[in-house]
């Protein structure tokens, strides 16, 4: 098990299948506990539900109508009491849910339409041309790589066979042609204040490469940002009516940062591997890849560190724990293990019995520090951290500050008289030793002068001060008898 978590509950057959995403912590019944909010994606026996947690139990049990992406908790005013709502995010709308009864639904802005496709279906409606010479021309527009693409009207009747296709057109060219992409990842942005009940906007990521920032009371669009790839995973700091910036990382493996007034992004880090989740912890950027890697970034795309694992990361979640103001990362790996970290160190590592999918970290029921893990498998989780866990163990001494040897005393002497005396008379007569080494000094320089100015007029320097005669030899004899030497 582990040494920091007590397992509070465990449902191994609850049959919860969806993605790290599609769920949030949040009381959105207005009490003072919090319930878990999963957006269920369903399989071949059951459509997909939006489940709601509130302790041991289901509460909530509702249908949706396509798949869910992404589920997130924010507040849309700020009347009493202070109910937040929930956004689903599934196809290209976002169902916004208060007190778990819909509240508003947004659709996504439809895209441009091709003109020539539009030409063409209003002859077919008229009938100015046949079935075939339409497919034709659709299927022209198809191979054209710089053309708008088709609308899935379009591409329906080109899938179609043959003898079906006036049959087609007989049934369908009186709809009008839309052309709408699909949501991919959502987030929230604090507007105007920071607090935790403050009210939020909404950032919405689409298949067609664009960013949206909506209002949350009148959920129109107030930024739109165009990407080089469909965004994955999106996480935002700051204040929209302040600063802020939008990590958003992308499908073709980069991690972008956007910030207030600006369009294009900012920095772009460059991965190995494709993302597996992004979180911020602090003022840092940590990123979970598929090479088996966690790496951290500052704000300014400078490498810090990274880590690497011994298994797959199936998912990775911040843990913020206020009660003794640590922050970490909690990895899920498909050993059945979930790792904390705090930056590159090990904190604890706990088993679980499946293979973690999604985790969340926060306050369930009245528990303000609970961890929700569902497994592969369809389990539910929850554990509690214990009060007197110990969030240090594991990390080397340098990640616990200064070293131990900055805390030694110093075998420092003491201070004699004479030191103390000459101190005084320092202090007291600064200027004038000043001004004497001054002098001294000037008087130094002034006989190094005179004696190069001596060497020159007595030609006892040894190098040559000449230009015609660069050599220059000197000759000393030792000796005055018979037996002398003569050195050059």
């Amino acid at each position: 098990m582990s040494e920091i978590w007590l397992a509070a509950h465990s449902d191994p057959v609850a049959n919860v299948h969806t993605f790290q995403s599609c769920m949030t912590l949040s009381n959105v019944y207005g009490q003072p506990n919090h319930q878990c909010v999963i957006a269920d994606n369903g399989d071949l026996t059951w459509p997909p539900k939006l489940k709601v947690y509130n302790g041991t139990t289901l509460s909530y049990d509702g249908n949706i109508v396509e798949t869910p992406t992404a589920i997130v908790s924010f507040h849309v005013d700020t009347t009493e009491p202070r109910i937040p709502a929930i956004a689903l995010a599934a196809g290209p709308y976002i169902y916004v849910y208060k007190n778990i009864r819909p509240y508003f639904k947004f659709t996504v802005p439809s895209l441009e339409i091709n003109t020539l496709e539009q030409d063409l279906w209003s002859q077919a409606k008229d009938d100015k041309i046949d079935v075939q010479m339409l497919h034709d021309m659709l299927e022209s527009i198809k191979s054209d790589a710089d053309a708008i693409p088709l609308t899935p009207l379009s591409t329906k009747f080109l899938q179609t066979a043959p003898q079906q296709r006036a049959q087609f057109v007989n049934v369908y060219r009186e709809n009008p042609l839309k052309r709408q992409t699909v949501i991919t990842c959502l987030d929230t942005l604090k507007k105007s204040h920071p607090e935790d009940d403050a009210i939020s906007c909404l950032i919405i990521g689409t298949e067609n490469k664009d960013l949206y920032v909506l209002d949350p009371e009148a959920f129109t669009v107030l930024i739109k940002m165009e990407l080089p790839s469909p965004p994955v995973f999106i996480r935002s700091t700051g204040l929209y009516d302040v600063d802020y910036r939008i990590l958003v990382a992308c499908r073709n493996g980069n991690v972008l940062v956007l910030k207030k007034g600006v369009v294009a992004p900012k920095y772009c880090i460059t991965l190995n591997s494709h993302p597996v989740g992004i979180e911020r912890i602090g003022k840092n950027i940590v990123i979970a890849t598929m090479d088996r890697t966690l790496m951290c970034y500052s704000n300014k795309i400078k490498s810090l560190w990274s880590v690497s694992m011994n298994n797959n990361i199936t998912c990775i979640a911040s843990m913020d724990y206020k009660a003794k103001t640590f922050k970490g990362l909690l990895v899920g790996l498909d050993n059945c293990e979930v790792r904390l970290y705090r930056d590159k160190f090990l904190v604890d590592t706990m088993t679980t019995t499946d293979v973690p999918s999604m985790m969340q970290f926060g306050q369930y029921d009245r528990e303000e520090s609970s961890l929700i893990v569902v497994t592969k498998s369809g389990g539910f989780n929850v554990f509690i951290l214990k009060r007197n866990a110990d969030l240090t163990q594991g990390q080397s001494s340098a990640s616990l500050g200064p070293p131990a040897q900055q805390f030694q005393k110093l075998n420092v002497p003491r201070k004699t008289k004479t030191f103390v005396d000459q101190t005084l008379r320092e202090r007291e007569h600064g200027v004038t030793m000043h001004r004497q080494f001054q002098h001294d000094l000037y008087k130094l320089r002034l006989t190094t002068a005179r004696s190069y100015v001596n060497a020159l007029q007595k030609k006892m320097m040894p190098i040559s001060s000449s230009n015609f005669a660069p050599l220059k030899l000197s000759a000393n004899v030792q000796g005055i008898g018979p037996m002398f030497r003569l050195t050059i």
